[in-house]
């Protein structure tokens, strides 16, 4: 990303700062957005998105600290990097501002040449974590990942389809949310476990995906009214229901023997449900109509 292409937003209530920050950074070649507090800061980046924004923490009305959290909280603007820049330089205040959801912490005064060093740093890595969530994006997967403090930081459209149809607002994903999903990750749960959602009227389930991460865990949204895995094949593919229920099973890797078990069926029944479901999805083998399979099955 070029320096031309990227947009700054500044925030800090000194004018006397913002315009050695603005003259620094418009020399550097940025576009540069200003705003002498937070609830305006939170306007501008909602009306133009910003690549970074660089957030004083000590201002009237709304701190830099809060305008980090609101910032956060909306999956439209959590991905976007905040480097704090205050006076404050004691311990306390530097963990509260990487606790809000900033990446960095410089303190004041300001060298221009560091700080226009270190948005480089973030902005690749922003621009990285983007291409990531993009290629999750067209998955078609149920995913998103919280923070440390168990804050939605990100969703595919997916999951925010579904969150909608539970009829969930962002008060209820940063209040209940969080903290039932405080309580379950306090008990450590590994990859695959599964939490039942509560105080919500629609069945939503969360799984454990990815924890390789230490400051994101990537979770998934299970429906509690999705079709089960038979009867969605059986609704996206050109098969009989007893057809789906051979091929469901033919996917999570049962020999014929054991599908007849499972059916109560014979063998040499289930070869000939095998042989119309080869026909039906136009390939010779039991691998290749596993893999069809598999692939639907792995969106829910």
């Amino acid at each position: 990303m070029d320096n031309k292409d990227t947009v700054v937003l500044a925030v800090d209530d000194s004018p006397e700062s913002l315009t050695l920050i603005n003259d620094a950074l418009e020399q550097a070649g940025f576009t540069v957005l200003i705003a002498l507090e937070g609830k305006q800061a939170l306007s501008i980046a909602e009306k133009m998105t910003p690549d970074i924004v660089l957030l004083d923490a000590i201002m009237p009305n709304l701190d830099g600290f809060d305008t980090c959290k609101q910032l956060k909280a909306n999956t439209e603007l959590s991905d976007i990097p905040v480097i704090f820049m205050t006076g404050l330089a004691d311990t306390d205040s530097i963990v509260k501002g990487l606790e809000a959801g900033g990446v960095d912490y410089l303190t004041k005064p300001i060298n221009p040449d560091e700080l226009i060093a270190r948005m480089r740093v973030h902005l690749t890595n922003a621009k990285l974590t983007s291409s990531a969530h993009s290629a999750l994006d067209m998955t078609g997967q149920y995913l998103f990942t919280i923070n440390q403090e168990t804050q939605v930081l990100w969703a595919t459209p997916q999951t925010r389809e579904l969150f909608s149809k539970a009829k969930v607002n962002n008060n209820w994903l940063q209040e209940n949310l969080s903290k039932q999903l405080a309580h379950w990750l306090s008990h450590q749960p590994g990859i695959g476990q599964t939490l039942k959602l509560e105080d919500i009227d629609y069945p939503l389930s969360v799984r454990v995906v990815e924890n390789s991460n230490s400051k994101e865990l990537l979770l998934k949204l299970l429906d509690g009214m999705a079709p089960s895995g038979a009867a969605k094949l059986k609704d996206n593919l050109p098969v009989t229901e007893r057809e789906s229920d051979v091929l469901y099973w033919i996917a999570n890797g049962k020999t014929n023997r054991e599908i007849g078990q499972i059916l109560e069926t014979s063998p040499r029944t289930v070869n000939k449900h095998l042989e119309q479901i080869f026909k039906k999805l136009e390939v010779d083998n039991r691998t290749s109509a596993a893999a069809i399979a598999i692939r639907l099955l792995a969106l829910d």
